[in-house]
């Protein structure tokens, strides 16, 4: 195992606890009710049954204004439109949804706060594709209203960047600040059930050294889904992705840095192997024969002048690192990814001894496992 940690990152372990700017104090948490995952009742599916009961009734009377589509395959878009057009009963289905699921969002998040891994969260983020519209920002908005009038003292707000963005800009929070000072931009990749992300991030770092001037380059999207492809034909598709990255990068003087950051799903092993929660994904991606970082290293063993380095953690975990410039207010502060499932992560900011925000250096790292997401710490 040490061997594999040392060829794929020789930075810190895959799946950390400790990262250069906060400690994961929990992810993936999962939490069961009688009837299955307490996080399904807040999923990118249970705002679609949510909203199909509530067209029910305008079905029986033959008046649904959204006409024989299925809930499935109506937009965002087209439901931002009907909340604000002149078909009230619409505006009112949508209105109705948005309610209702604000209510199962907030009786999710209670639970989280109850645990001890979310004690004295002050903020929470939520992300994932509803956040990317209007209904979504007031779903998340009517939540933390709920909450607040049940005393919890917590903010919830939208993530900051596009959801097809977060995770990328994310992966910069992945990376020892020192790589930031020879290099402008890193290659950074996001793994999703249907579809897989990959991009070239600007740092920005000398307009703002925390940075929160980062911003994607440019990117390349694959729905494998439609695909459905072999887990080693998704690697292939992937290296030849981050391939034609570095190509255009270098093309156009990029000083890319010989670092890849990875968001999967999953419960990330320090060895880089995926211990649960990678079924989404084409092929066992859980087999203890299959590394994707040791792939890519094989695939890829140098960027510029140097050897590549390759760190994986958690999507959810990744998606909320994006947010670390705009939490220096507070000290814990969590994130929620709404997507097939309810992608969760709490963090609890790094400080020097003086107060200012800890950097990061070779070695100052401590990894974990988890377990039903708690924290064990242990020396690489």
């Amino acid at each position: 195992m040490a061997e594999d940690l040392i060829a794929t990152t020789g930075i810190a372990g895959h799946g950390s606890t400790r990262l250069p700017s906060v400690e994961v104090d929990s992810f993936n948490l999962e939490l069961k009710e009688e009837d299955g995952f307490l996080g399904d009742r807040a999923s990118k599916g249970a705002f679609r049954e949510i909203f199909d009961r509530w067209r029910k009734p305008l079905r029986k009377t033959g008046k649904d204004p959204f006409g024989d589509l299925p809930s499935e395959q109506i937009s965002k878009k087209a439901l931002d439109d009907m909340l604000v057009g002149d078909d009230t009963e619409a505006s009112a289905v949508v209105h109705s949804t948005i309610e209702e699921f604000a209510q199962e969002l907030a009786h999710v998040t209670r639970r989280f706060l109850k645990t001890k891994a979310w004690a004295k969260t002050a903020r929470i983020v939520v992300g994932g594709g509803l956040r990317d519209s209007r209904l979504g920002e007031l779903a998340i908005a009517r939540t933390e209203i709920i909450l607040k009038s049940e005393d919890f003292k917590i903010d919830m707000r939208p993530i900051r960047y596009h959801p097809d963005e977060a995770a990328l800009i994310g992966a910069l929070h992945l990376a020892p600040s020192w790589i930031f000072e020879a290099h402008d931009s890193i290659l950074a990749v996001d793994i999703g059930g249907t579809n897989i992300r990959c991009g070239v991030v600007a740092t920005r770092w000398k307009k703002a050294s925390d940075l929160s001037k980062a911003e994607v380059w440019k990117s390349l999207l694959w729905r494998h889904a439609d695909d459905e492809p072999t887990r080693e034909g998704a690697v292939k598709r992937l290296v030849r992705m981050l391939k034609e990255l570095i190509g255009e990068a270098e093309a156009e003087k990029f000083k890319l840095a010989p670092f890849i950051g990875i968001a999967c799903p999953g419960v990330i092993k320090e060895d880089g192997s995926i211990e649960k929660g990678a079924q989404n994904l084409p092929g066992n991606w859980e087999s203890s024969k299959f590394n994707l970082p040791a792939s890519l290293v094989e695939a890829i063993p140098g960027i510029g002048d140097h050897d590549t380095a390759v760190l994986m953690h958690n999507d959810g975990v990744v998606q909320g690192l994006s947010e670390i410039p705009f939490m220096q207010d507070v000290e814990r502060w969590g994130v929620l990814t709404i997507g097939t499932g309810l992608g969760n992560a709490r963090f609890t900011n790094r400080h020097k001894d003086n107060g200012k925000k800890a950097q990061n250096s070779s070695g100052d790292h401590k990894n974990g496992d988890r377990k039903n997401g708690e924290k064990k710490d242990k020396k690489a």
